[in-house]
């Protein structure tokens, strides 16, 4: 299999070979050379930790903005409700 991520000289940028598809499914996603080479870039350069460290801080992130968008809508709803009344 050819490589599929390439690092420049001095490390500081990385070249990914895009596919023209995009996947329809979570399985083939997976396998899309596209993260197959993000996954290889991680492993190779011995990037797990900072990897699932940035990976979870998103999680984080995105779990607090789900919930305060929640949180929002349902006064929203209030409001619309007391105006109905």
């Amino acid at each position: 299999m050819a490589d599929k991520v390439k690092l420049s000289k001095d490390g500081s940028s990385i070249d990914f070979v895009q596919s023209e598809s995009i996947p329809t499914s979570l399985k083939k996603f997976r396998q899309s050379p596209e993260i197959e080479g993000f996954y290889r870039f991680i492993f190779e350069n011995d990037l797990q930790k900072e990897a699932y460290e940035i990976l979870d801080r998103i999680i984080v992130q995105r779990k607090a903005k789900k919930s305060q968008d929640k949180k929002l809508q349902a006064a929203e709803d209030k409001k619309d409700q007391k105006k109905k009344k």
